[in-house]
């Protein structure tokens, strides 16, 4: 859609949610990954910035993220540019609106649904189980981001959204990084002799 067709506010309000709360969503959780991985080594810990800040802030914004992804979904089943039910917001491959990429959005949604309700019960789950599923944010970002590229107005079209995910690509490549580095630099446990 070139910029004189694209529609006024007035005329495609839930078109404008859409596109604008799916894009602070992209950003948020992208910034609540990089700070989980800064978080698991430590990365970010000092005397002035104690872990439980570092986790609060992943907290924090990671459902902040989630309360414009919710937004996003929902302003998606109200507009009326394209006909995406509300299966297709929870059970990959209903849409037959670009069918892979809003089936790797749906994917994307409901790992980002599986980590919160695990995340809120973590006190009742065992750390191996908690561990186990929080890692599927790992999967979750990519498909998030694909899913952006490939269904979003402004990356879809050569807009600033390609410049954003190439952004947020490598600010999750550079926790990636600074996670691999603080691992590598931890000191070995000390093994007693003849084993």
């Amino acid at each position: 859609m070139s910029t004189a067709s694209a529609p006024t506010l007035s005329e495609a309000p839930y078109w404008y949610l859409t596109r604008s709360t799916g894009i602070v969503a992209f950003v948020l959780l992208t910034v609540a990954l990089a700070v989980g991985i800064a978080a698991t080594q430590r990365t970010l810990a000092s005397p002035s910035w104690p872990r439980f800040a570092t986790q609060g802030l992943h907290r924090n914004v990671s459902l902040l993220g989630v309360a414009f992804l919710g937004v996003h979904i929902v302003t998606t089943l109200l507009d009326g540019f394209v006909n995406i039910t509300w299966w297709a917001a929870v059970v990959p491959g209903a849409s037959h609106y670009r069918t892979l990429w809003v089936a790797l959005g749906t994917v994307a949604f409901d790992l980002t649904v599986l980590v919160l309700i695990t995340s809120l019960l973590r006190l009742r789950l065992s750390a191996a189980l908690w561990r186990r599923v929080h890692w599927s944010a790992y999967a979750l970002w990519p498909l998030s981001w694909l899913h952006f590229l490939k269904t979003g107005t402004d990356a879809a079209h050569g807009r600033f959204g390609v410049w954003l995910a190439i952004a947020c690509a490598g600010v999750v490549s550079a926790a990636v990084a600074g996670r691999v580095v603080a691992g590598s630099a931890e000191p070995q446990p000390l093994r007693s002799p003849g084993r």
